[in-house]
C-alpha cells in the first residue's frame, strides 16, 4: 500500500475516534525515516491535548489501523508553532500574532508578522505595525502563529 492509501485509510478511522473522544483531528502524516515509516496522528482541543489524551487515542486507534503498512504509531499534539493551512487553522488562531513567509517577496520583503485578522475568500488578513495587508493563501510558503521569547526568565540549565 502506498503513503497516500495508508494515510486514507488513516484518517476515517482518526477522525471519527478523535470526534467520539471529544478531540480535533488536526493532520495524519506517513513519514519515512532511517528508522522505519511513522504513522504520526496529530491531535487537538480547546485546553489543549495533554499526553494521558494521546495515550488513550493511541491505545483505542492501534487496534483499528494496524493492518496498514506503517512501523510505528505516534499520537501527539500539533505543538503551539504548527503552521496554519486549513480554514479552520485560521479561525483558531485569528486575533493571534502570527508570522507569514511568502514564496515570493512582496514590496522587497518575504517576511511578514502582525495580528491574524481573518481568512476570507482564500486571502490572508493580517494587521501589521504598517496597517492591513492582504496575501493570497496559495502565495504563503508558510504561517504560523509568532511565539516571543521576550519576558521569559533565563533558565539555569546547570551548566
Amino acid at each position: 500500500m502506498n503513503k497516500g492509501n495508508i494515510v486514507a485509510a488513516a484518517l476515517p478511522v482518526s477522525k471519527k475516534l478523535a470526534g467520539e473522544l471529544g478531540y480535533e483531528l488536526v493532520e495524519v502524516t506517513l513519514d519515512k525515516e532511517p528508522s522505519g515509516k511513522y504513522l504520526r496522528i496529530y491531535l487537538d482541543k480547546p485546553e489543549g491535548i495533554t499526553l494521558d489524551d494521546c495515550e488513550t487515542f493511541h491505545r483505542r486507534v492501534q487496534p483499528l489501523i494496524e493492518h496498514l503498512d506503517y512501523d510505528f504509531l505516534e499520537v501527539c499534539s500539533p505543538g503551539l508553532d504548527r503552521p496554519l493551512k486549513t480554514p479552520e487553522d485560521f479561525k483558531r488562531a485569528e486575533g493571534e500574532e502570527i508570522e507569514v513567509r511568502l514564496f515570493k517577496p512582496v514590496d522587497g520583503a518575504k517576511i511578514f508578522q502582525g495580528t491574524l485578522a481573518g481568512l476570507e475568500e482564500g486571502r490572508v488578513l493580517l494587521d501589521t505595525a504598517q496597517g492591513r495587508r492582504e496575501f493570497p493563501q496559495k502565495s504563503i510558503a508558510l504561517a504560523k502563529r509568532f511565539i516571543s521569547l521576550e519576558g521569559i526568565e533565563d533558565v539555569d540549565l546547570g551548566e
